[in-house]
């Protein structure tokens, strides 16, 4: 009886391997990597200003910098930024030590509040008078700024398309050099993140240079970037 179920099984694996080789066996495939990049002007910024304040105790550089604070959000308030739009990014209050080479040790000189107000700008035509309302109101720096576009997802999209696009186009030159034809999309991948061109500019403004002329800024384009990679069915001249 066990003799025959061995001989029952070796049957049965023989004949379902030979059956299932056709089943899965691999189609010619196409493999392609594109990107779409989409061309845009920016139409928004955002940036970082930075009150501080040194005093002997800290409660004393802490209680300074927030009153200098105060002052550069009603200057924002008065340049038409939204409290929603200039919210607090950093605060900080720490010893000032400084090295001493004769007793070979750091000596406390007092205090030091920071605060970084992150303000986001949704008209560029007014960035250079907001900028200047703030290194008027007392500002010790402006930094970072950073222009993006409120359209960033419909550019994204706009960018996958074309990348999809010109996916499908190397792969008809692939396939027509190989001697077949493309057949439908099998899988598409996206990386990510799309990245957007440009850089942050840095910026800083001490509170007591002179403002002798109104600040301009001119964003420059920015390029927004997709890459794909996509598996494409080959179909060879002779299953036409």
């Amino acid at each position: 009886m066990k003799k025959s179920l061995s001989v029952f099984y070796l049957w049965f694996f023989v004949v379902t391997t030979l059956f299932a080789q056709p089943l899965f066996a691999e189609e010619s495939q196409l493999v392609v990597s594109a990107t779409g990049t989409v061309v845009a002007k920016p139409d928004m910024a955002e940036f970082g200003v930075v009150v501080k304040s040194d005093a002997e105790s800290a409660d004393q550089a802490a209680s300074e910098c927030a009153g200098r604070y105060r002052v550069v959000q009603s200057a924002l308030r008065s340049a038409g930024v939204a409290t929603d739009d200039s919210p607090s990014a950093n605060y900080t209050v720490f010893p000032l030590l400084e090295w001493e080479q004769l007793s070979g040790k750091n000596i406390m000189k007092g205090y030091s509040a920071r605060h970084t107000i992150m303000v986001k700008v949704h008209n560029l035509a007014t960035l250079g008078r907001i900028i200047d309302g703030v290194v008027k109101a007392g500002a010790d720096e402006v930094q970072g700024i950073r222009f993006f576009s409120s359209r960033y997802d419909a550019l994204r999209q706009q960018a996958v398309a074309l990348a999809i696009g010109n996916a499908h186009s190397d792969a008809l030159v692939m396939a027509r050099a190989a001697g077949g034809s493309v057949g439908q999309l099998i899988e598409v991948s996206l990386m990510q993140p799309s990245f957007i061109g440009g850089r942050p500019m840095e910026l800083m403004a001490m509170k007591s240079a002179p403002v002798s002329a109104p600040t301009e800024i001119a964003p420059a384009e920015q390029e927004i970037t997709a890459t794909i990679t996509s598996r494409w069915r080959f179909i060879p001249s002779s299953v036409k």
